[in-house]
């Protein structure tokens, strides 16, 4: 099951503009990463297992890192952080087998964020977490994508990540495009839906010059309305750093309370009003080095 919250009072997100339909129709349909060759490269993107059968999704930035949405690691209904324990990651996680998957050990987020108050557009810019994995999974399995600066607006980015009607495999959304950029918030034209919260927004223009791809961004909220879907993230750079630095530290880190812990409690659904951004946290009904995208 997912969560699902009307943002109230984000009239501010309008400074992000919107794109003409002429550049909207460039961007590219989504692509099911099903088979192994599909996911070549993509292996460090994953899902985050939350309880029983919520989901987020997330991707490695370090062997025993992920980055996702920080509003994925807190309980609404308890108004209280998730027990670590409860929450998993699964790379490349594909009609319920994965190449790799970890418990989570400790996790952190952006100071900042604020996760028991309406969406704003504080609490876009600063949703943000960072998981601690049991164990690192090789880079020999999975190689790790660094994090880097959001392209100027108008620029292509691609999205990777699960969501409601395609929580069983990961999918590919090669072109989509920035349609603006406002006070550390980042627009997306990019297909999201629930589930996609976490997903890891890449830059891939350094691809041409023998590089890879980057992390520029991560879904945090969105909207769809008469078929034009729209997807809310932030600048990670300082932000990723703050956390790493937290992790170190042990500042704001929550631990594992119970490795045994049973399944946290079920996330429930909350439907808001057609064309309204929302979180976008979903729940399923649910060794060969690779080279890198």
């Amino acid at each position: 099951m997912g969560v699902k919250r009307i943002i109230v009072g984000v009239v501010a997100l309008a400074l992000l503009g919107g794109m003409g339909e002429a550049q909207e129709a460039r961007n590219s349909a989504l692509d099911r990463l099903s088979q192994r060759a599909d996911l070549f490269g993509w292996e460090a993107v994953g899902k985050v297992t939350i309880g029983a059968d919520g989901y987020c999704t997330g991707v490695l930035i370090a062997p025993d890192l992920v980055l996702t949405a920080g509003h994925c690691i807190f309980d609404r209904r308890a108004q209280a952080p998730r027990d670590p324990a409860t929450l998993g990651f699964a790379a490349a996680q594909t009609d319920g087998a994965e190449i790799a998957a970890r418990p989570v050990a400790a996790m952190v987020a952006d100071p900042d964020y604020s996760p028991f108050v309406p969406l704003s557009i504080d609490t876009v810019r600063h949703d943000v977490a960072l998981l601690q994995l049991s164990a690192p999974i090789p880079t020999s399995i999975a190689a790790p994508f660094r994090v880097g600066d959001v392209p100027a607006a108008g620029a292509e980015v691609s999205v990777v990540s699960y969501a409601q009607g395609r929580a069983d495999a990961l999918s590919w959304q090669k072109a989509c495009r920035v349609f603006g950029r406002a006070k550390g918030l980042i627009g997306f034209d990019c297909d999201v839906d629930h589930g996609s919260s976490g997903a890891p927004v890449f830059d891939r223009s350094g691809l041409a010059a023998g590089g890879r791809a980057q992390i520029v961004s991560l879904v945090s909220s969105g909207s769809r309305k008469n078929g034009v879907s729209r997807a809310y993230g932030m600048e990670l750079p300082a932000i990723v750093a703050q956390l790493k630095s937290a992790l170190r530290s042990g500042r704001g880190v929550i631990r594992a309370v119970s490795p045994s812990a049973s399944a946290a409690p079920q996330i429930r659904r909350t439907e808001p009003a057609q064309g309204q951004p929302r979180i976008l946290s979903g729940g399923g009904a649910t060794g060969a080095k690779f080279l890198r995208p």
